[in-house]
């Protein structure tokens, strides 16, 4: 890692704090982290008498040096956003991402933008390489923040990584998750931090010859496309629903059908060593056959 790298990542937190309007610090009182439960919780909706993370785990996480940061508003103080991580095997120099979560009061203002970027600069300065998170792949506009606004790229397809989950959010549902991995060093990452977000284009892959494996008929239902031979030669672009988050609610078939067939569209392309190199907006992945970077 070159010394400017993160004196780089230090200047990207600062403006995307500025822009947002907001105060990003480590949280380590028991009240800091008290609040940042309760806006878990907020934002998660757990089943009565749980929460989504208990305030003894954190507070030994944040004792142990792991991180632990909120978004505040610049002017009137309150908590916007939080962010929970804690560090992998030394040899990976590596943070697990566990949990952020903005609450309504501060979204549309990038706070989970912002909260990302200070993470990214908070590692730099230990040494750390890579952080690592989980998302629902199914959820559109996470997999564009993941993918296109920060730059991370999907490792692996977890089926059913947390198991069920009763909250507002995973709806009682199986947890198939996507794990990404966040390089903080490479020119990809530099280059998100300062908010130049990259989009993949379904039409500019179609040109090129890229097969639609999965998309969604004019009723919402999805529908598989042809398993081609030469499918390993080309790239195959994978749709999602526009809010599978209202479709838990209003059709839990519907919404389990979608899990199964996005399974059935990104694991074996994934399993044969091809990678998702892309995310348009409208809910389309990018799958390259060979693409990306190979496993550490």
């Amino acid at each position: 890692m070159t010394p400017d790298v993160p004196a780089e990542a230090e200047e990207a937190a600062a403006r995307a704090a500025k822009a947002a309007g907001v105060a990003v610090r480590e949280l380590a009182t028991l009240t800091e982290l008290e609040a940042a439960i309760a806006l878990f919780d907020e934002v998660w909706v757990p089943e009565a008498g749980n929460s989504s993370v208990r305030l003894d785990l954190l507070r030994a996480l944040t004792k142990a040096g792991n991180y632990a940061s909120g978004a505040y508003d610049l002017a009137s103080g309150q908590l916007l956003g939080a962010c929970v991580g804690f560090f992998g095997p030394p040899s990976h120099a590596e943070l697990h991402s566990h949990i952020a979560g903005v609450r309504p009061a501060g979204l549309g203002r990038s706070v989970g933008f912002t909260l990302k970027v200070h993470q990214r600069a908070w590692c730099l300065r230990r040494g750390v390489r890579v952080i690592a998170w989980t998302y629902d792949p199914l959820i559109r506009r996470n997999a564009y923040f993941n993918l296109v606004k920060l730059g991370a790229e999907p490792v692996e397809y977890l089926r059913n990584f947390y198991g069920v989950m009763d909250d507002a959010i995973n709806g009682g549902t199986e947890t198939d998750r996507m794990l990404v991995h966040w390089e903080l060093a490479s020119a990809a990452a530099a280059q998100a931090s300062a908010g130049s977000a990259r989009p993949a284009s379904f039409a500019a892959e179609r040109e090129r010859g890229a097969v639609v494996a999965l998309r969604a008929d004019d009723h919402g239902r999805p529908v598989r496309g042809p398993i081609l031979a030469d499918v390993g030669r080309r790239a195959v672009l994978v749709g999602v629903p526009a809010d599978i988050e209202a479709m838990r609610l209003s059709d839990p078939e519907l919404a389990a059908a979608w899990r199964s067939a996005l399974r059935d569209a990104l694991v074996p392309p994934l399993a044969s060593g091809g990678r998702v190199t892309g995310f348009e907006r409208a809910g389309w992945y990018v799958v390259s056959p060979g693409a990306g970077r190979g496993e550490d």
